[in-house]
């Protein structure tokens, strides 16, 4: 900050003082989810503000632009005993312009739908607008919002302010020498290329827009992925406007001001501040070569409302001080300026709504077949600042050649986010098809990259076989064993039906290799089978298995029966030699 400009804010330092006092009895009114805090840190309030909110090296918003520094109306307590000066609401200075309350509060409704972390209170955009501006010099703007003459700080040429050479040929401030802050908002030509918004849908970002400034102020505000709810980061957004800690306390004061109550009035006649006139307004005088005014330090206007009377009506565009500009005064070197190197901006120009949909944890997506998905799919949509956004459809698709189905039979579904981006897909119900597909999240009338849920449905198993009888398991050599094998499958204590069960005749109890004499089934020719692997238990989880028979082979066999999924059982055989016939006697 320049010199000149440091003495223009000594000159404020009995408001500076007011300021902390109108602060602090204000903040015993505070607005839901602000958290207060003392005020900003500097020789006459070290507490709050340091370390974290050193002022920046960088550029400000403003370049370090003159701003207004009246405070809000202030009264005095009736209570016996105290004589501090508290603030008061007072009918004029609470009241907005229609069209400029209404951008404040679009910018806040726009911001919290898509970065709903920062919770940018559209009470702070009115008080910056307070101190840059006016409020766009009392509401003077047309019913697009844009105002009827450009609001132009002076000249940044070193003179009392920052000293900033021209970066935009004159694009957004005509004046092709130096930079000056521009629009109700002031941002600097640098600042305004890389936030500027177009807010009001006319396909341009303009800085003379009170819409398209008040929302590229409140981007602005929250870059960083700052939580204005916190007192730190209010001060750093604050500070990065104007790097000033008198502006911070300024800027405080309207903040809890307009926290405590405002009302709309109509456009063009909001209450003009008492202190002489930062912008420069709008005649060529003020932007010729450069040659910008060097105004006098805004005075503070004394507590209570303002008795200075409003200039009359001119031609020429109105001053919200309506003090008459001084003739601009020529930089006070003839050397021609030099250009110093700009830092291009590090952040992007535009925050996406919508930048991605992504996985929220989601855990491992198998079931078996028949079976319920035991994990949820869960996405979360973000911004292009990370962070979630609220009230945004996403449809949840099954892709692929699949009879799995979300519960309910459907094969997609649209749910809307929660406050913190996420939602979570209904229960997925696998079908009787086995393998691999996959859910795909996408964000509804959204060119976001969607989230994809890799899924698989393994075939229905059993981890227990029983047999359900426990006859002894017989039979004559050459004869049909008179009990059937019979079996229950279970998964996990619960019944598994349509479980796939192999049933095997071993050589001994070592080997897994079929017998080749012994007990056998027999196949559709009749001829024996001493393995079959097409069973599979019924709805109760039941198995039958076919009649066995024996051979001439006499002895213990052993049937083994395997469940996909590893359950198992071996059941014993015995078979007996032939009763000999009793020969008759002779």
């Amino acid at each position: 900050m320049a010199a000149q400009f440091g003495r223009r804010l000594r000159k404020g330092a009995t408001t500076t003082a007011v300021a902390a006092v109108a602060v602090a009895a204000l903040s015993a009114s505070q607005a839901p989810g602000i958290t207060a805090a003392p005020l900003g840190g500097g020789e006459d309030n070290p507490g709050r503000g340091a370390p974290d909110t050193q002022l920046s090296p960088d550029t400000s918003v403003t370049g370090d632009s003159p701003y207004y520094t009246d405070l809000p109306p202030l009264r005095t307590p009736d209570k016996p005993g105290t004589s501090v000066n508290l603030p008061a609401k007072g009918p004029t200075e609470s009241g907005i312009p229609a069209t400029v309350l209404a951008a404040y509060k679009k910018a806040e409704q726009t911001i919290s739908a898509s970065d709903p972390g920062c919770h940018v209170p559209w009470q702070l955009l009115a008080a910056i607008g307070k101190v840059e501006s006016g409020q766009a010099r009392g509401g003077k703007v047309d019913a697009n919002g844009t105002t009827h003459s450009p609001i132009l700080g002076p000249a940044l040429n070193g003179v009392g302010f920052a000293n900033i050479s021209d970066t935009d040929d004159g694009a957004y401030d005509s004046d092709t020498v130096y930079d000056r802050a521009v629009g109700p908002m002031q941002f600097i030509p640098t600042t305004w290329a890389a936030w500027g918004q177009d807010a009001n849908g006319d396909g341009e970002k303009d800085p003379n827009n009170i819409y398209d400034a008040a929302l590229a102020a409140g981007r602005y505000l929250c870059a960083g992925d700052r939580d204005l709810r916190q007192a730190d980061d209010l001060d750093r957004a604050i500070l990065g406007y104007n790097q000033s800690r008198e502006y911070l306390r300024t800027v405080l004061s309207w903040f809890e001001f307009y926290k405590n109550g405002t009302h709309e009035v109509p456009d063009g006649t909001g209450s003009l501040p008492g202190s002489s006139t930062p912008d420069s307004g709008s005649d060529s005088g003020s932007r010729s070569q450069g040659g910008g005014e060097s105004k006098a330090p805004a005075t503070p206007h004394s507590p209570g409302p303002s008795t200075k009377p409003k200039p009359p009506e001119s031609k020429k565009p109105e001053r919200p001080g309506g003090s008459e500009k001084p003739k601009p005064t020529p930089p006070p070197t003839t050397t021609p300026p030099t250009k110093p190197p700009t830092t291009p901006p590090t952040t992007p120009p535009e925050v996406a709504p919508v930048s991605r949909v992504e996985n929220a944890g989601t855990g491992e997506l198998t079931a078996m077949a028949g079976s319920a998905f035991a994990n949820k799919i869960t996405a979360r949509v973000k911004n292009s600042l990370g962070r979630g956004v609220a009230r945004q459809e996403v449809r949840f698709e099954i892709i692929g050649g699949t009879d799995t189905r979300f519960e309910g039979g459907r094969k997609s579904v649209i749910l809307v986010t929660g406050a913190d981006g996420r939602v979570t897909a209904p229960v997925l119900v696998a079908g009787e098809k086995v393998g691999a597909f996959v859910v795909r999240a996408s964000a509804v009338g959204k060119k976001a990259p969607a989230a994809e849920f890799a899924a698989k449905v393994t075939p229905r198993a059993a981890d227990t076989l029983t047999r359900t009888g426990d006859e002894p398991l017989t039979a004559v050599a050459g004869t049909e064993f008179a009990t059937g094998v019979e079996i229950k499958a279970a998964h996990k204590g619960a019944v598994a039906s349509g479980v796939g069960v192999t049933a095997t005749l071993l050589k001994s109890a070592d080997s897994a290799a079929a017998n080749d004499k012994g007990p056998h089934f027999k196949g559709a020719d009749g001829k024996p089978v001493r393995a079959l692997s097409d069973l599979t238990t019924d709805a109760k989880g039941v198995l039958k298995l076919p009649k066995l028979f024996a051979d001439a082979q006499t002895g213990a066999f052993l049937l083994r029966l395997t469940a996909v999924g590893g359950g198992t059982v071996t059941i014993e055989l015995t078979v007996t030699a032939p009763v000999p016939a009793e020969t008759p006697a002779g």
